[in-house]
């Protein structure tokens, strides 16, 4: 079923609890692919009654960002989820969102200080502002959300163990082309040669992971290879590549029993990211 009011999404919440149904959630800014599908599927195995919600959030988009031209395609979307068996799809109006002046901002810092948001300001503000909405108004017993943006799994994750709010995060594994292209909603921006040019992200991470498994520890080498491979395509304007640990964010020098690589380009004027989770089973 696919509704517009907050209200409705609670009414039908609270039925579905009253028979003791596990509820999970997915949010999404729409135009899915099948990485969005995936964390349909992942909250399937996890929970009863799965529910998705579609709102291009323009809180967390800086002034000069895409969010007129952000892709959207409602009906397509709905039917999607419809096929992959998704309970309910909440779909609000902006007004219905952010109805009065908003004077409420949730900020989870220094982890967000690095990585996009040291390149992207505000955007983790938007991004926890509008999840800890939705948490509030689905009140869901987990909610899923995509590993390829690593770092807002991270800062979800803080923000949820800070504020004491009963929802267990799930990562979910990162969905690529036949190709190796991560799938991203951004990848329509791309011309049919950037799009061949994009490939250069997953070859750097295929790089580092070759030399991690090979017993490379220094985080500066694996990071220098990943950085002369990303540099190999013309097209690829590096914004940043880093070794940090997946859970704090912290940087890393040494590699142990976990790290995370990730990268953000350009493709022409697109911004991709990409990541490497190392030695965490996913």
């Amino acid at each position: 079923m696919v509704v517009e009011k907050i209200k409705d999404v609670r009414e039908i919440i609270k039925s579905q609890k009253k028979q003791n149904k596990k509820i999970g959630l997915v949010p999404t800014m729409g135009y899915l692919h099948e990485g969005h599908l995936s964390l349909i599927k992942k909250a399937k195995e996890n929970s009863d009654f799965v529910c998705a919600s579609i709102f291009v959030n323009p809180i967390q988009f800086g002034p000069n960002e895409d969010y007129n031209k952000y892709p959207r395609d409602i009906e397509r979307d709905i039917k999607l989820l419809e096929n992959q068996g998704c309970d309910l799809v909440f779909i609000p109006s902006v007004e219905e969102m952010y109805p009065n002046e908003r004077l409420t901002t949730i900020t989870v810092s220094k982890i967000t200080d690095k990585l996009c948001g040291a390149y992207r300001p505000g955007h983790f503000d938007g991004v926890c502002t509008v999840v800890a909405k939705l948490f509030n108004i689905f009140a869901p017993d987990i909610a899923v959300f995509g590993q390829k943006d690593a770092q807002q799994v991270a800062v979800i994750k803080k923000m949820v163990e800070d504020l004491n709010i009963p929802v267990e995060i799930i990562a979910s594994p990162i969905v690529r082309d036949e190709d190796g292209l991560a799938l991203s909603s951004r990848n329509t921006y791309l011309t049919y040669e950037e799009r061949h040019a994009a490939l250069i992200l997953n070859k750097s991470l295929k790089v580092a992971e070759k030399l991690l498994v090979s017993g490379e520890r220094s985080a500066e080498k694996v990071l220098d290879a990943v950085r002369k491979t990303l540099e190999s395509e013309p097209q690829c304007k590096v914004q940043y590549v880093s070794c940090v640990h997946p859970d704090t964010l912290e940087d890393l020098t040494t590699i142990g029993d976990k790290a995370l690589i990730a990268i953000a380009c350009y493709i022409g004027n697109t911004r991709l990211i990409d990541n490497l989770l190392w030695g965490v089973d996913e």
